[in-house]
């Protein structure tokens, strides 16, 4: 398990092939992020092959080839866009740009991915509503604290078959380990990366709503704050919200940067579900003081008590699923309307936060 959760991109090799080979090649533009590593290796797993990869440096993108040594590097950033082959754009560039990718992939007839967050101002998101519904494209966003981790995907399968009942409360606490030394400059940059809520908040929103079988939230309260990091103004440290879901279940996170270093992962990523008959919780990374293994699930129910390691057990269905809804014009992996409403809700709490004093 990395310490680094910039690096840290977590890989199905038991993926089941959603098509044959060519049959559905991607490109990359945009290298800021190495949650794409994971993005893209996991889409070559499910089937998908590499076209090309454009970034305006010169290093990333040797440092992307020497990862997948078949990628064409290519010249211009247009070069991808202007591509025969490629079906399909991913991007992990700084977040506030991540929109400009894809309305470019999209008005070229190409689906686009990007990591999350996705956006981070709302008449951007306006934007890119307009063009899936003109072009009739997808538009996807790796979450990849529910659909790359296996405990996760475990969960709302046991969800789905009624071990729980129905889904009350989502409780998620979602630390993450700072580093400051390894972060570029926009990572300090509230306007280039979004600020806390709407960044690694948009995760735990989009768990919200998916595990409550909700299409949409009402946020009750955020706020956001700057306790230990003075040299960085801009930065949030902490921040914590409260959904009130259309299910009538209601959702609390709490984010922060503060994973101490003698944590063996990158950060203690715990996740509880209260259901009418029973509940589940997640240790995702690691479980403290017992073993470093992640993807631990604990179920309790009318019938049982158990610890279920989920590591192997389900794969990550997300990416051969948005490979399926691609070439068939289903809308399964991700429904499209769950991406845009995610990403509505984790801006709007940003901009709804009360920022707190803090201790400085």
């Amino acid at each position: 398990m990395s310490k680094d959760g910039s690096t840290y991109s977590p890989v199905c090799k038991t993926a089941t092939k959603a098509c044959e080979k060519g049959e559905f090649p991607i490109s990359v533009i945009g290298l800021d992020h190495g949650h794409i590593n994971g993005m893209v290796q996991n889409m070559l797993e499910a089937g998908a092959t590499l076209d090309m990869v454009w970034d305006k440096d010169p290093e990333k993108m040797k440092n992307f080839k020497a990862s997948f040594p078949k990628v064409m590097m290519a010249k211009a950033e247009e070069d991808v866009y202007a591509s025969k082959e490629s079906m399909m754009i991913l991007s992990s560039i700084i977040p506030n740009e991540r929109w400009k990718v894809g309305l470019k992939a999209l008005s070229h007839g190409k689906h686009y991915m990007s990591d999350k967050t996705g956006f981070t101002e709302l008449d951007k998101l306006e934007k890119a509503r307009s063009a899936v519904a003109e072009s009739g494209l997808k538009w996807s966003i790796c979450f990849s604290e529910r659909l790359q981790v296996e405990s996760a995907v475990l969960a709302g399968q046991l969800i789905e078959e009624g071990e729980i009942g129905d889904v009350i409360q989502i409780m998620n606490i979602a630390p993450h380990r700072l580093a400051p030394e390894t972060r570029p400059d926009w990572f300090f940059n509230k306007e280039q990366y979004g600020g806390i809520l709407c960044d690694i908040g948009s995760h735990q929103f989009e768990q919200m709503l998916f595990y409550t079988k909700s299409k949409t939230a009402e946020i009750v309260h955020s706020q956001v704050g700057n306790y230990k990091h003075p040299d960085y103004p801009e930065l949030e440290d902490f921040g914590d919200c409260t959904l009130l879901l259309e299910s009538g279940a209601t959702g609390y996170t709490r984010l922060d940067w503060f994973t101490p270093e003698g944590l063996g992962t990158w950060g203690d990523g715990r996740l509880f579900i209260l259901g009418t008959k029973g509940y589940i919780e997640l240790r995702k990374y690691i479980n403290v003081g017992v073993s470093s293994d992640g993807d631990n699930l604990y179920l309790v129910n009318g019938t049982r008590q158990e610890m279920i390691n989920a590591a192997g057990k389900t794969g990550f269905p997300y990416f051969a699923q948005l490979i399926r809804d691609c070439l068939d014009g289903t809308d399964l992996a991700l429904p499209q309307e769950h991406v845009f409403e995610v990403s509505r809700i984790a801006i709007e709490a940003e901009q709804k936060a009360k920022v707190l004093k803090g201790f400085q």
